[in-house]
């Protein structure tokens, strides 16, 4: 589902999904994150009543018995299934679990190579952090995840070709720094 939206397979519904979040998130930026709850909130349960009135209005005039407008919303069952749930909260642990373990050792230098580039990559994210704010980055970050997909799956052949390219001299450079630098190298295991 989420796969045949970010590719916009169908423009009918990546355009308001797309459109909807960013909107949210542009108003996320100018109000309180309370406020624009708030102000969604209100909005949605003025739809709903207006909808509901109308719908009433109909009937009455009509004398049609349809009933309530949103019936088979109010009988759709909204509980969470606790294996679902419990399987979530396994895979939302184990990348936890990964992630302190990553951490630990980039933090505590067990591979002083990869600890440099962690560094280098966290100062870089001071720039990026000077340049814009938490909201900017979530909103750059979602107009990404719709675009970039779609680009790649038009242009996939060319862009592999160059991160190819990327990849092997970032390997090489890597390579002449492990060498030049016998400090960083983990210690092997011996049997």
């Amino acid at each position: 589902m989420m796969e045949s939206l970010i590719y916009w397979r169908d423009p009918k519904k990546s355009g308001p999904v797309f459109g909807g979040v960013l909107l949210v998130l542009l108003a996320l930026t100018y109000f309180s994150l309370i406020s624009v709850i708030a102000y969604l909130s209100l909005l949605g349960l003025t739809g709903t009543i207006s909808f509901r009135v109308y719908k009433n209005v109909v009937q009455a005039v009509q004398k049609t018995g349809e009933g309530h407008p949103f019936k088979e919303f109010l009988e759709f069952d909204l509980s969470l299934p606790p294996e679902k749930v419990k399987e979530i909260s396994e895979v939302v642990v184990a990348h936890v679990n990964a992630g302190l373990s990553a951490l630990r050792r980039l933090f505590l230098v067990e591979d002083l190579i990869d600890s440099i580039k962690f560094g280098v990559f966290m100062w870089t994210l001071t720039y990026v952090g000077s340049w814009f704010n938490g909201m900017t980055l979530v909103i750059l970050a979602w107009v990404a995840l719709f675009t970039l997909p779609k680009v790649y799956e038009t242009n996939k052949t060319q862009i592999d070709a160059n991160l190819e390219f990327v990849k092997s001299k970032l390997a090489e450079v890597t390579s002449k720094v492990r060498a030049a630098v016998p400090l960083g190298k983990k210690e092997e295991k011996k049997d």
